[in-house]
């Protein structure tokens, strides 16, 4: 994994799309930097009755489209770099879908296996209680992110509404059905992420039928992927988490994987497997579709040369570097961007946003309908632009419709005082 800095990622991102719009310095700076960042320091007691103290942010990217959204996680790597950058993502993702919420990003520097269950909750009901002056259902929108899920929400959910003496359950998405989640929020990422590649391949002539493929990461994201994909029809030879990889050039049962990583904590040493073998081995298979669904900064120039896959599509946030997306670009590699790939978890979110507030609550079919249609949608959006701009990647393409829409919501409003 590289060390490349993802706030400057994002930076360079967006200088490129800049390149082929009509924007004033000024202005692209502004759609650039977080309107403004929480930090905080939570002092929580533990279990034994000592007292830790965790840092924790809140970034707030870019509410010109709407509310901010974005997920939190708990992370031991979680930075102030870092959320700048996925809120930033999540920004320009939520424009990409055209979906009227803006972008936001939130988590706490911790690594959640090393605590109860009592420790996080009382974690993360102190963070929540940090972050409710600036949430709101028309203000700030969280949402699970890395090594979180429907019972932190929950618990966040609990704190702002006893706090504020209300019931708002749109306030945070990503909950339990029971606590107003949306049916098919646990599934969306990785659904989208596989329809995108879906897509991919029709913009290509091909079909994911019989098509080869590996997932980096087993989380939710990789694990609903590489069931999906399974299901489509795809033979899924490779899998991996932080542990190592399995591989059968046969194809892999994913439910088993997971049932085997469920109870071992790990895909390694899946007895189905032909072998075994590193993250950045699994990367550089020779398939037809890899699927990153890790960490950011997973694929960096020099691992990008030795990519063999026809295309990629992100699951993750940021997997892969400027300067190894320049490398593919040259090796024609479709690299379908997180910022459409992976916003499926985003725009279930927004589903499930929209039901809070009716108090009415949508199927699961109906749920993954709407899902498909809007990655559909807006991966031809791309294909247009990508072409009819003739410009050098899906990535940048994905970026110039963004930038444009955020852009275009800005100008409208006009700028106070």
């Amino acid at each position: 994994m590289s060390d490349v800095n993802p706030y400057q990622s994002l930076r360079t991102q967006l200088d490129d799309a800049a390149e082929y719009l009509d924007v004033s310095d000024g202005q692209l700076e502004r759609l650039k930097n977080p309107e403004r960042i929480l930090e905080a320091n939570l002092s929580v007691e533990m279990d034994d009755g000592s007292i830790e103290v965790f840092r924790a942010y809140r970034s707030q990217f870019n509410g010109d489209r709407g509310p901010y959204k974005g997920g939190i996680r708990y992370h031991p790597q979680v930075s102030r770099d870092e959320v700048k950058a996925l809120s930033g993502w999540m920004a320009y993702k939520t424009a990409t879908s055209d979906i009227p919420l803006g972008g936001g990003k939130g988590g706490i520097v911790i690594d959640p296996s090393d605590y109860s269950r009592s420790e996080l909750e009382r974690i993360t009901r102190a963070y929540a209680k940090e972050l409710t002056p600036l949430i709101g259902v028309d203000r700030d929108v969280p949402a699970p992110d890395v090594n979180t899920g429907q019972r932190e929400m929950n618990w966040i959910k609990d704190t702002y509404e006893t706090l504020e003496n209300t019931t708002e359950p749109g306030v945070i998405t990503g909950k339990d059905l029971s606590s107003g989640g949306s049916q098919g929020r646990v599934e969306a990422t990785g659904r989208s992420t596989v329809v995108a590649a879906r897509e991919a391949f029709d913009y290509l002539g091909t079909d994911l039928e019989g098509a080869s493929a590996a997932v980096q990461g087993y989380g939710n994201a990789g694990w609903i992927a590489a069931r999906l994909l399974h299901e489509m029809g795809a033979d899924v030879v490779a899998v991996s988490d932080s542990s190592g990889g399995v591989y059968d050039g046969d194809g892999l049962d994913p439910v088993a994987v997971k049932e085997f990583k469920g109870e071992t904590g790990s895909v390694v040493g899946y007895p189905d497997a032909g072998d075994e073998l590193t993250n950045d081995e699994l990367l550089t298979l020779d398939v037809d579709l890899l699927v990153p669904a890790a960490l950011e900064n997973a694929i960096d120039e020099s691992l990008a040369h030795e990519i063999s896959a026809d295309v990629v599509s992100e699951a993750a946030n940021g997997p892969i570097t400027p300067a190894a997306d320049e490398v593919l670009s040259d090796a024609d590699v479709l690299v379908v961007p997180d910022i459409l790939a992976n916003a499926g978890g985003v725009i279930v979110s927004y589903f499930e946003w929209v039901q809070n507030r009716q108090r009415f609550y949508w199927s699961e079919e109906r749920v993954n309908e709407e899902l498909d249609a809007t990655i559909v949608e807006q991966f031809w959006n791309l294909v247009d632009a990508y072409e009819e701009r003739a410009l050098p990647s899906f990535r940048t393409a994905a970026y110039v419709v963004a930038l444009e829409r955020v852009i275009d919501a800005g100008e409208q409003a006009g700028t106070w005082p």
